[in-house]
């Protein structure tokens, strides 16, 4: 017969049995969950981890990046360039996408709290129409920042470093081969159209002095834009807005809009390169 000696006992084991199937379970739900291995091969489904296979880092570099450096720029990020040689004046900016959209801003950092010169550039494909636009620096010791302002899922790839010949030279040779156009403020327009045969088209607006507020369009048919820039400067000669964009389709035109008031007008000199 049972005695509370015996009933004590087979409780305890009961109770020990349990345990030990409780813990058993918990370790497997536990190995369901642990990570695999960091270097798995990438699939169709699987595209690898990060970081790694990617040749990229993601966020933003506290330091910023060297003179020259190509960097990957996620959305809603941004990369610094420093350049601290106040013999050159002209740096060159080149952006570019795997297809996707490009949204970004450019902006000219002087000194602690000075932005002389921003510039929101947009392309609907980065590889058919990439960024490759002149920043003056003054002669200053200078930061540019490119911001992604596009979601995470529309990285860019974007480099920054002194211009150097033919590409510095052309902005200041084109007053000499085109006729400028006079566009008055307060929302005047102009507009060149290209052959089909032109595969890339140079622009430059400046002032005398005086602020440049313009937005550029890359129109491929009646109001369909394929590239805009608008850029503002309290100085459109130190930093007279110049870039040069791709056509790669046929009826390319350029359109510039002066949105400045109307005592702040600029020269717009347009051409094929």
């Amino acid at each position: 017969a049972a005695t509370s000696l015996n009933i004590g006992t087979v409780d305890t084991l009961a109770l020990a049995k349990m345990k030990l199937a409780l813990a058993a379970l918990f370790a497997g739900s536990a190995a369901a969950f642990a990570p695999q291995d960091a270097g798995r091969a990438a699939t169709s489904l699987n595209i690898g981890t990060p970081g790694s296979g990617w040749g990229a880092t993601l966020g933003p570099s506290p330091q910023g990046s060297n003179v020259g450096d190509q960097q990957r720029i996620l959305g809603q990020t941004r990369r610094t360039w420093q350049f601290p040689d106040i013999n050159q004046e002209l740096v060159e900016v080149d952006m570019t996408s795997d297809g996707r959209p490009m949204y970004a801003d450019i902006q000219l950092w002087i000194g602690p709290d000075w932005t002389p010169m921003t510039m929101k550039t947009y392309s609907y494909d980065g590889y058919k129409r990439p960024l490759k636009c002149i920043i003056g620096t003054r002669n200053k010791q200078a930061t540019i920042e490119v911001k992604n302002t596009g979601s995470y899922e529309l990285p860019i790839t974007c480099s920054a470093t002194y211009a150097k010949p033919p590409f510095s030279d052309l902005r200041n040779e084109l007053p000499g081969k085109v006729e400028g156009a006079y566009v008055e403020g307060g929302g005047a327009v102009h507009s060149v159209t290209f052959d089909p045969t032109v595969e890339q088209a140079q622009i430059l607006l400046k002032t005398d002095l005086r602020q440049l507020n313009a937005k550029v369009e890359v129109l491929n048919a009646p109001n369909n834009y394929k590239q805009t820039f608008e850029i503002f400067t309290n100085n459109g000669v130190l930093n007279s807005l110049y870039v040069v964009v791709d056509t790669p389709q046929a009826s390319n035109t350029v359109r510039v809009r002066n949105i400045a008031p109307l005592e702040f007008p600029f020269r717009a000199y347009i051409s094929e390169v």
